[in-house]
This record gives C-alpha cells, structure tokens and sequence, in this order.
C-alpha cells in the first residue's frame, strides 16, 4: 500500500490567506488581471456536429490574438491555427453569470467533416500590456453524426455539472454575487459566458478533492485543492468538475485501450435523445450531478430498447431545467421548495430539488440504481479522513471483476484512491456476510451490490469546533427536511451516515452497471491495473467484445 504524508501540502498561504481560500469567495472577472491584460472567450454552444460552425465570442485587451484548436484524446492532434485575428475589449454585464455575457461574435470557423467526435481545446495568445504573453483556454465538442455505430462506445460529457460549478462571473449553483446583499447561489447560469481557470487544462500537480494525507489525531481539516486554487490563481472549483479534472482521464484512457469512442455533450441526451441509438453502450463519468427530466427519460428509454449504460460517475443528485433554447441551466437546489415556480402552480414532478423528494417522485436510483442522499462525502473535510481510499469488494464472483484476482473483503482502487469525494448508495442490510438493498431503499428488481464503502453527509468531531468545519450538517439536515419534511435532530440521525457502492442489475431488454463514485477515473488516470481491468470488462460486455474473444 501507498505510503501517505502526514503533513497537509503547503502552498506558500498565511493562515489567514488559507482560510479565505476555503470561506471566501473568489472568481474570475473581466478586468481581474489589471495592468498586465487579459483574454477570454466562449462559443455559442458546447456541442457541435462535423460540418457546424463554431461561433467565438472574445474579449481581449489586445488587439489581435492567435488561435489553436487541438483535439485531446489518447493523443494530442491540432487540427486548425490561425494568428492575426481582430480582437476589442467587449463590456460585460454585471449578471453575466446569469445573463449571459453578450458578447459580440468574434471570429468563426467550421467544424471538418473529417474531425472526429472528441473534446477540442481551444487556446486563445495574446500580447499583454506589458509585451508578455496573455493566453485563455475554451473547450468544445464534437458530437458524432447520427446512425448505427456498432462497436463504438458514447460517452457523454457531465456539462451540466460543468456548468453549475463554473465561477466565471462571479456565481454558480454553490456561491454567487446574486441577490439583494450580492452573495447568493444563482439560481439560473448562462452557458453563453468563459469556462473557469481550471474546468479545461491543468497541471499535473493540481491536487484533488480526496486528502492525500494521513491525517493526524485531532487535526483541524484542510482543503489542499481549494489552497492551491487561491495560490496559482485557479478557479475554487476546478477540483470539482470539469473536462481537466474528470471527463477527460476516461476518455483518454479509452482511446489509448483501443476502444473507438465519441463524446456527447447532456444537451444532446436532452434535445436530441436519438443520439444514443446507435450505441451498444453508452458511458458517464466522474462528477454527474445535474440532470434534466428529458435527459433521463432518453438513458430510460434507451436502456429498455436494449442498451446498456456504464456509469463510472457518482452525486446523482440535482434535477436542472433547461431554458432559452439551452443556453440557460435553472436549479433552485436548497430553496427550491420556496421559491422554484414549479411549486407554485407548475408541474412540481419538475421541480429543481433533489431527485429523492418525495413530490418528484423519480429518486436517482430508478434510473441509475443508486441514490445521492444514501451516499456523499468520503474522503475530505471531517468525512471519513481515514477512511477507505478503494471500494470493498462483497461479490468478487462478478464477470466485472474477472482477471483481476480480487478476493471478498478486498478494496478495489484504494491504491489510486478511487473511492470519494462524492459517492451514491442505498439503505442495505447484511445477511450472510453479504449485502442486499432494503426493501424501501428504492433499489430496482434485479439490483446486485457488488461493492460498499462507507461515507458521511455531516462533519462529526468532538474535537474540532464548529467553525472550523467547511461542510458541517448543513447537507445532512437539507437531505433530512428533504426526505422526512423537518430537519430535525431525529431526522438527520437517520440520513447521517451514507454508503458508496458498485451495482449492476438488468432493466427491460438492456442493463446498467454504476460505480457510484467521481473519483474512479483517478484509478485511470493513475494507471491503477484493477481498475482499468474492471472498466474493461464492463466496456467489453457492454459493446459485446467478450463474445468475440477479442
């Protein structure tokens, strides 16, 4: 096993500075680079197909920029250069976040017919004020072209989760200058605004959200990610979602394992639901938890005509309505039940609350197997600091774990830390050394548990004060009010505790395997054997390559 540190990185940040780093609230701007300049940009939409154009709206203090668009996958290939392009300062709104920026179209450029379906990176150079170089990154996708692609495998692309956690403006679904006082959550975030420092390329040493310390006795808890965002000027949430921390490791994984993928963006899943029909078996990863009612009802429907869904992902948590033709993400999270208009007269089934609230009436787990409020923090804060860095594995006999040797009582990726930040279960129980859903845990008929950790939706320590806690219990009574009508000490005593598993179960003509934890694609990025075996087997099923021998 990996030996840890027991000492918490240093990032070169006072005290006081490494406390504004987790408590404040800090964001990118226009203006915020000052005397040396900046350059930002974002396209019209997150998705293209071959043939489209791509419209980029920039803001630059320079006149003129260059561009490269470079496709990351297994390999990095630049498929377009361009340098002399004009280039002005465009006025932003205050609200952009919100409104949108309303930039006016830069420059514009059309999709090949011969680019494949991926992620594209866009790099955006400039000359600062000061004669050095100004640079941005966007991303964009490439979607597949409609018809049967037998052998190929979808992954779709958690750009609703992208756009939640984005800070680019000043507010997301978490922290915010909206409001009277301006200093709450948005409710609504604008897809027409930049992607925040981090969401799209990082360094290798970014740290991720699970600790990698051994975390002494009675130590105050410290966020590593959320220092080294405030110490190299990244976004607070790169750590959280974005195709640089997650969506990108599975995606290169696949195609350096030789699998033939292409990548979707969940405006697809939701607008054009016939995307998947091609696909054999369809895949989401990493952090996944912002979902629209449209976009489930395709991974529904499409698992029972016959397909089959991997999930690689956890936090099924919020359902998102989507509005302005897409271009805007709505989710009134912990005040939906005041102020979201769908309980006030609307379809309260639409309501933007957590998937298991009883009026919505569609817990995760009906599509997935799993449930977010059964499950959460592993990993981080003071949830589960020591806790198990891999999943323990109940039912080695799976075909998911064949080859990798793996014995009952094992823990699957715990070397690459794989379990955590955020993991989905159920309510179970265990009989005969074995574990099996509770009859009201909302599993689906069918439904094996293959693996289970343990997690935490409160920060429980008697030895550190309160104010020194980042996540405290105000998940856990939000989940208790949720599901039991009152936050009550008796009802957060009976959604504390969580649990993170491995689940497969059939459904209809097709099946669905979930390993409900974001941090399984570290086990890819990371190289992890196991792992990589066990995504394997379940892409090999799923797209029929184990009949084959291949």
């Amino acid at each position: 096993m990996t030996r840890l540190p027991t000492e918490f990185p240093d990032f070169g940040l006072t005290p006081e500075q490494r406390r504004e780093a987790v408590r404040g609230h800090y964001y990118e701007w226009p203006g915020m680079d000052g005397s040396s300049g900046e350059i930002w940009c974002y396209s019209d939409r997150f998705s293209y197909r071959p043939g489209e154009t791509v419209v980029l709206h920039v803001s630059s203090t320079a006149p003129q920029f260059g561009i490269v668009v470079i496709r990351d996958g297994g390999s990095e290939t630049k498929v377009f250069e361009k340098t002399g392009l004009s280039a002005r300062w465009q006025e932003t709104p205050d609200q952009c976040s919100v409104e949108g920026c309303g930039w006016e179209a830069s420059f514009e450029f059309r999709i090949g017919n011969d680019w494949p379906s991926g992620a594209y990176r866009v790099t955006l150079s400039a000359e600062g004020r000061d004669g050095s170089p100004i640079h941005s990154h966007h991303l964009f996708l490439v979607a597949p072209l409609p018809g049967k692609k037998p052998g190929r495998l979808l992954q779709v692309a958690a750009t609703g989760t992208w756009l939640a956690y984005n800070t680019w403006g000043g507010s997301n679904h978490y922290q915010g200058i909206t409001g009277p006082n301006r200093d709450q959550y948005a409710t609504m975030v604008s897809t027409q605004r930049p992607w925040c420092r981090g969401f799209v390329v990082l360094p290798k040493e970014a740290p991720r959200v699970p600790l990698e310390v051994a975390v002494p006795p009675k130590t105050v808890p410290r966020y590593p990610h959320m220092e080294w965002a405030f110490a190299t000027g990244h976004s607070k949430k790169y750590a959280s979602s974005g195709w640089a921390s997650y969506d990108s490791h599975f995606f290169r994984f696949a195609e350096r394992a030789g699998y033939q993928i292409d990548i979707a963006s969940q405006h697809e899943l939701h607008f054009s639901p016939e995307i998947l029909d091609g696909y054999d078996c369809v895949a989401f990863v990493g952090h996944d938890e912002y979902w629209t009612w449209e976009m489930r009802d395709a991974v529904d429907n499409y698992v029972e005509r016959g397909g089959r869904a991997a999930r690689f992902a956890g936090n099924f948590m919020w359902q998102t309505r989507l509005e302005d033709e897409g271009r805007r993400q709505v989710c009134y999270k912990y005040r939906a039940r005041a102020e979201d208009p769908a309980y006030r007269g609307g379809d309260v089934t639409r309501a933007t609350n957590s998937w298991e609230a009883p009026e919505i009436g569609r817990p995760g787990s009906a599509t997935f197997g799993l449930n977010a409020t059964r499950g959460v923090y592993a990993g981080w804060g003071g949830c589960a600091p020591r806790g198990v860095r891999g999943f323990p594995v109940y039912r080695p006999e799976h075909w998911a774990f064949a080859g990798t040797g793996i014995y009952y009582g094992d823990l699957l990726g715990a070397d690459s830390h794989v379990y955590g930040y955020e993991v989905d279960g159920l309510d179970f129980e265990i009989r005969g050394g074995l574990p099996y859903p509770t009859a009201t845990s909302g599993a689906p008929d069918g439904l094996q548990v293959l693996a289970v950790g343990m997690a935490s939706q409160v920060e429980e320590s008697a030895d550190i004060p309160i104010e020194d806690q980042f996540l405290t219990d105000e998940d856990g009574r939000f989940t208790a009010e949720t599901l039991f009508g009152e936050a009550s000490d008796a009802n957060l005593d009976k959604v504390k505790r969580g649990d993170g598993m491995i689940v497969n179960f059939p459904r209809g003509k097709g099946e669905v395997f979930h390993a409900g934890s974001c941090e399984w694609v570290a086990g890819l990025l990371r190289q992890d054997a196991m792992v990589e075996r066990v995504t394997k087997n379940v892409l090999d099923r799923y797209l029929g390559r184990d009949k084959k021998g291949e």
